[in-house]
């Protein structure tokens, strides 16, 4: 008769989390070898392909015949059909030309999400945008898919975010990292009820939330507490931001934006920065974020304010992207005509 195994004791020695770390450091310092590896393989597979053809060497029908003789002669190497092939030219006669300055950004994010960028961007502006978004939050292709999809490169271009005076002076870097209008159409409908409605849709969503706001951004709470003097004040959604080291503050408005709203926002962040802010932490950081604001209200609002505040606008669906495009080209045709004047 089997004798039952005996229950192991479940160890928790404090140093037993820093051999876990140093085996995931060492694990990731192979996987991007691997990748880099593999990235400079296809840059010089496509390279090669390209100048076979370029100079006549080769005619179209031989990429076939390469991907048919590694398939019968080497059938354990895989990733090499036709397709593929004729992808790895487009990838190395795309970044052909600023070769040096974006090789170390190409091997820093996976092939998948080259092909993603190689294949969806236009310019050369937005595929260096997306390669360093790639880097600076880790994205996973489909978070990489829905940042494309949702035109993160020409919202970040057009609109810059309204912030006050004193957000940019205590806080330079931080308009590099807001942004003037979230894009929540992961929210639904829920979106058009009351606030409350819409934060608890927000909290169910959080890490979609964070994929918008940015990956630094870490969530503490929602309807975060602050008592001030015999009266207690609730914060929509309170987060602590890695890079800034500072708190932000979201106050979400189911409304066009007021001047008023900005009053509120306010006392909060003194609240915070007296109370709950850390010493060696920065002032606390507040957003207002609106269904809808006009930006002129907005600039009058901010030009007074004394806190690091910013007012910024949500969306519950996927914007027009050919629409945004449309006025990029439009801004750039038109400083092009200035300069020729």
């Amino acid at each position: 008769m089997n004798k039952p195994n005996p229950i192991v004791k479940e160890y928790n020695h404090p140093e037993f989390a820093e051999v876990i770390d140093l085996i995931r450091a060492a694990r990731n310092r192979v996987l991007h070898v691997a990748n880099s590896a593999m990235i400079d393989l296809y840059w010089q597979l496509g390279e090669f392909i390209s100048n076979k053809l370029s100079t006549a060497q080769w005619g179209d029908g031989v990429v076939e015949q390469l991907a048919l003789h590694i398939e019968q002669n080497a059938p354990d190497l895989k990733g090499f059909s036709k397709k593929n092939l004729w992808r790895m030219k487009q990838f190395y006669e795309t970044y052909a030309p600023k070769a040096q300055f974006v090789s170390a950004l190409l091997r820093q994010i996976s092939w998948t999400n080259n092909l993603l960028i190689i294949s969806r961007c236009h310019t050369e502006e937005e595929r260096e945008f997306y390669l360093q978004k790639s880097i600076d939050e880790h994205f996973s292709s489909r978070e990489l898919e829905r940042q494309i999809n949702s035109a993160l490169y020409e919202r970040t271009m057009l609109n810059k975010p309204k912030v006050s005076a004193v957000m940019r002076q205590t806080t330079p870097t931080a308009e590099q990292l807001f942004r003037d209008q979230y894009i929540l159409e992961f929210i639904g409908a829920h979106g058009d009820h009351i606030e409350n409605t819409f934060r608890l849709s927000l909290i169910q969503q959080m890490k979609k939330v964070i994929l918008e706001l940015g990956k630094d951004f870490i969530f503490i709470d929602q309807e975060y507490r602050l008592q001030v003097g015999n009266s207690d004040f609730r914060i929509d959604l309170l987060f602590y931001h890695r890079e800034l080291q500072c708190l932000v503050a979201f106050e979400l408005k189911n409304e066009p934006f007021k001047p008023e709203h900005l009053g509120q926002l306010n006392f909060y962040l003194e609240a915070l920065d007296r109370d709950v802010k850390k010493t060696h932490e920065n002032p606390s950081i507040g957003v207002l974020l609106c269904k809808d604001k006009d930006d002129e209200v907005v600039e009058y609002a901010l030009s007074r304010c004394l806190s690091p505040t910013m007012v910024a606008e949500y969306k519950l669906c996927l914007p027009n992207k050919q629409l945004l495009q449309q006025k990029m080209r439009e801004i750039y045709e038109s400083a092009h005509n200035d300069v020729s004047l």
